[in-house]
């Protein structure tokens, strides 16, 4: 019923810039939140930022002022905007939205920000 096509993964060195994409196949309106997870090998997959329904944002500490998350609701696509990349950031990123309640997950991107 939903699918995600997640895109804007990459290399990058340190200090660098990526944006992430991800659009819904559907419409934004049984979307009551959509999100950004990253998991690095050997670690457990975190929450990195979401926007809800009503347009508030909430962010891990360690990225809030360097990522921005968005939503273009005429495009049904959420993106992360990623600034100042460190290493750290290198990891899987999936693209979470909660439709109807219910979770759904993208395919993942890879992010490598080399030092």
């Amino acid at each position: 019923q939903v699918q995600l096509v997640e895109s804007g993964g990459g290399l990058v060195q340190a200090g660098g810039s990526l944006r992430l994409s991800c659009a819904a196949s559907i419409s934004m309106f049984g979307i009551s939140a959509m999100g950004w997870y990253r998991q690095a090998p050997g670690k457990q997959r975190e929450l990195v930022a979401d926007i809800f329904s009503g347009g508030r944002t909430n962010y891990k500490d360690s990225v809030r002022g360097r990522f921005t998350i968005s939503r273009d609701n005429a495009k049904n696509t959420v993106y992360l905007q990623m600034n100042s990349l460190k290493p750290e950031d290198t990891a899987v990123y999936y693209c979470h939205v909660v439709n109807y309640g219910r979770d759904y997950w993208g395919q993942g991107t890879q992010v490598t920000v080399s030092s």
